[in-house]
């Protein structure tokens, strides 16, 4: 529920000049759009850190005006009250769809939010796939961690990457939550030797393909003009004959420097392509997965080395990005020998259901903007 009755008054929340904006965007009822008890959870923590936090749509920001129409949150009747809030220092870009972040005006206001003196915002914009395997390949360190990707320009790159792999992912260079995922696997000699999967909402169905130009038609069909990429398939370690990868959260310390703050795991469901939630894989432990499929000492190291991998793989986004990022979240595989391979980085994470991670990284949000606020 949406209070929309402006209150003139500044609420007395924290008489700093430590002001925090959450930005988001509006439905066209005008209702606030992303997950709302994020936010709640943003303007809780926050305020028990010293902070004026409320939620501001990208479209009532003004930066004309020392004032912004923004949102807060009352406990008593929760319910979201519309009011004059004070201009932000730091804004958090938590616009949840690319859709709305691609728009003309949301852009121009961004990029003019990026120049201005008096605010510092970080995570401006969504990762594109390809863009992140390209701005990785320039550095010697990080491109070790990556599968071998290419963009799916058309058939002949497919074929090609057939000939080098007979066992491929093709995903949408802007998907999210595994929508869009297909695999390819290839038999030479076999009377069906190419097999698709392609996810569904919470299952995969498959095709066996008699040649390559029928292969090739379904995947233009569910492609419909998409821009997908190519990747190398990774014969990942497995739990109890499921596959499993881990999710890494990677944020700007209270020095500005990137540390990863938890370590997730997802294991695939029985009929799905991959361990994403909400296509029907499930949440658990890495080191139960890890020891499980190594040892537990072998366990201790490649966490280690996740963690590693982890911020640098994050250093070289942002120095090729050139914007300022505060965290994101990595979908980050090991395979059977345990060496570590990239799959996907997002700038807006998900919240994560693990309670210690989820706690630590609310308080790492602020601890990050109160270094910035002094830099």
């Amino acid at each position: 529920m949406i209070d929309a009755a402006l209150e003139p008054v500044v609420p007395a929340l924290n008489p700093s000049d430590k002001v925090f904006a959450i930005l988001t965007s509006s439905d066209e009822s005008g209702n606030l759009r992303g997950n709302r008890q994020n936010f709640i959870d943003l303007i809780n923590v926050g305020t028990q850190m010293g902070f004026t936090v409320y939620v501001l749509p990208v479209e009532r920001l003004s930066l004309k005006r020392k004032k912004q129409r923004g949102y807060i949150y009352h406990r008593a009747t929760k319910s979201w009250v519309q009011r004059l809030m004070p201009f932000p220092k730091i804004i958090y870009n938590r616009i949840p769809n690319r859709e709305a972040e691609r728009t003309s005006p949301v852009r121009k206001k961004l990029a003019a939010c990026q120049k201005d003196a008096r605010i510092t915002i970080f995570n401006p914009y969504f990762f594109n796939k390809w863009e992140l395997f390209k701005w990785l390949k320039a550095s010697s360190t990080a491109k070790h961690y990556l599968p071998n990707t290419r963009r799916l320009s058309g058939p002949a790159t497919l074929e090609r990457m057939l000939e080098r792999h007979q066992f491929l992912y093709l995903k949408p260079e802007s998907g999210k939550a595994g929508k869009g995922i297909m695999t390819i696997s290839y038999k030479p000699g076999s009377t069906l030797p190419y097999r698709l999967n392609i996810q569904e909402k919470t299952s995969s169905t498959t095709y066996n393909c008699v040649n390559f130009g029928k292969l090739w038609a379904r995947i233009s069909e569910e492609m419909d003009k998409t821009p997908y990429i190519v990747q190398q398939g990774i014969n990942l370690a497995t739990y109890r004959n499921r596959k499993f990868d881990l999710r890494a959260l990677i944020q700007k310390n209270m020095s500005g420097q990137w540390e990863m703050t938890g370590l997730g795991a997802r294991v695939a469901g029985s009929t799905s392509i991959t361990t994403h939630v909400p296509r029907g894989g499930r949440i658990d432990e890495p080191a139960k997965l890890l020891s499980y499929a190594f040892n537990s000492s072998e366990s201790h190291t490649i966490v280690e080395k996740v963690s590693k991998a982890a911020v640098t793989i994050a250093s070289q986004i942002e120095k090729q990005a050139k914007y300022r990022l505060g965290e994101m979240s990595m979908d980050i595989g090991v395979d059977t020998n345990g060496n570590v391979w990239f799959f996907e980085a997002n700038s807006k994470p998900m919240k994560f259901d693990e309670p210690h991670i989820r706690q630590k990284s609310l308080q790492r949000i602020f601890q990050y903007s109160q270094y910035l606020l002094e830099s």
